[in-house]
């Protein structure tokens, strides 16, 4: 198969054509040439104004359901959403039933992976069935595919074995990833605890719940000297303690959902199911130090923190519906919409870089006779998310008709190109 771009804006800074306008020519899945104007035929031409083309993107936090909720959500419904979003590698959460926690269930979904259009990494759970008692066995699922280790939305609420686990991995240079909520506290607690909640009359979860686990999971990290990442920060305080870990040279990384860059806790006024998070949303003025967190570069990645929730979940009173949201499709319009003046390089490493390196992926680089994985997006055209438009099995976003700057063209792998 023969593809030829015309005319795209290469963003990647591994790349010699970097920042350069450029026609690419791709054959049988591999980058044959980049040059100033390509005139061969090929069996599928994209000559669209204003498009930019970088390596493919990657999620390292979603929920593809898949085996055991699959009403929800599978992997191949996944996969199509994540194609859509502009994403080609994706990492998914132990928490199906059964947990992900031994080498045969990792060996489920890697070979499974290899049918569909993209590459899913499963997360080996950190426990056994995720109930924070007793280790998995880590190793053998690493030797399976496994791309990390997580419990996912169960965090690991014993240091004690949360100890033991950055200990564990440090035998195969394996990352631990933990979303930092401490259960304990504000265990009730349906948003973030505030004037808003109070307003609201609804029982608050407060910011101390999240900074507690990662004062507590970085004290472990420079104890063990081993490899964090720490997923779905939400507040002021975060930033500043992961900042000063890094300052401090601890191997440690971090990444924030769409949702929380672009909404505050005022949103909820109107008691939107879909905008109920955990970790839920929080101020302005958090929502301000996560930005600048993105800007500066304590940041890493972006992560859609892809939730499904079928309808009956969400279409309830408050008190009772399901946290999370679906997210691969709308997250770079988000981001986009959320930072109009960042620079496309920025971009590219909180979509794609920053998450290979972190963990260890081949890196997709544009150049001649490498493989093509690339994505092609327009950052100038709107983008609204319909129901026509999703995806996903699952339909819970607050995105719904919202008009939303920058969208996602295609990507290209797999010697296919998808086209939104």
């Amino acid at each position: 198969m023969k593809i030829l771009l015309k005319k795209v804006l290469i963003a990647d800074t591994e790349s010699a054509f970097n920042n350069s306008i450029q026609d690419i020519l791709i054959v049988d899945g591999k980058i044959q040439s980049i040059q100033n104007n390509i005139t061969k035929q090929a069996d599928c031409i994209i000559d669209e104004e204003n498009t930019i083309v970088s390596p493919a993107w990657v999620d390292c936090f979603a929920h593809f359901c898949d085996p055991g909720l699959e009403y929800k959500e599978t992997l191949e419904t996944g996969a199509n959403a994540a194609i859509a979003g502009g994403f080609t590698k994706v990492f998914v959460l132990p928490n199906t039933h059964p947990v992900v926690y031994t080498k045969s269930q990792v060996e489920y979904i890697v070979q499974k992976s290899k049918q569909l259009p993209i590459q899913i990494f499963p997360l080996g759970a950190l426990t056994k069935n995720s109930e924070g008692k007793e280790l998995a066995e880590m190793y053998d699922m690493y030797e399976s595919g496994a791309i990390a280790f997580s419990d996912g939305v169960k965090p690991v609420q014993s240091p004690g074995l949360f100890l033991k686990a950055l200990q564990y991995v440090k035998a195969f240079n394996g990352t631990v990833m933990q979303m930092p909520i401490d259960t304990t506290i504000g265990s009730n607690g349906l948003m973030n605890e505030g004037i808003i909640s109070t307003q609201l009359g609804l029982p608050g979860i407060p910011t101390i719940a999240e900074e507690i686990i990662i004062k507590r999971d970085i004290e472990l990290l420079q104890y063990t000297q081993s490899k964090l990442h720490i997923t779905g920060i939400s507040t002021a305080k975060s930033v500043a303690l992961i900042q000063q870990a890094k300052a401090e040279g601890l191997s440690i990384s971090c990444s924030v959902t769409p949702y929380h860059l672009f909404f505050s806790d005022e949103v909820l006024q109107h008691y939107d199911t879909n905008l109920k998070t955990n970790p839920p949303l929080r101020t302005n003025e958090d929502v301000q130090a996560l930005q600048q967190a993105v800007l500066n570069g304590t940041i890493d990645c972006i992560a859609t923190h892809h939730f499904p929730q079928n309808a009956d979940e969400k279409n309830c009173e408050f008190e009772y519906a399901k946290n999370g949201m679906i997210g691969l499709q709308t997250a770079f319009s988000v981001v986009n919409t959320a930072f109009p003046s960042i620079s496309t390089e920025t971009l590219i490493n909180l979509f794609s870089i920053n998450a290979s390196t972190i963990f260890g992926l081949n890196k997709s680089i544009i150049k001649e006779g490498e493989e093509a994985n690339i994505t092609l997006f327009n950052r100038n055209a709107t983008f609204i998310m319909s129901k026509d438009d999703n995806k996903s099995k699952s339909f819970n976003t607050p995105f719904t008709n919202k008009k939303l700057n920058g969208k996602v063209i295609g990507v290209i792998t797999k010697n296919n190109f998808y086209k939104n």
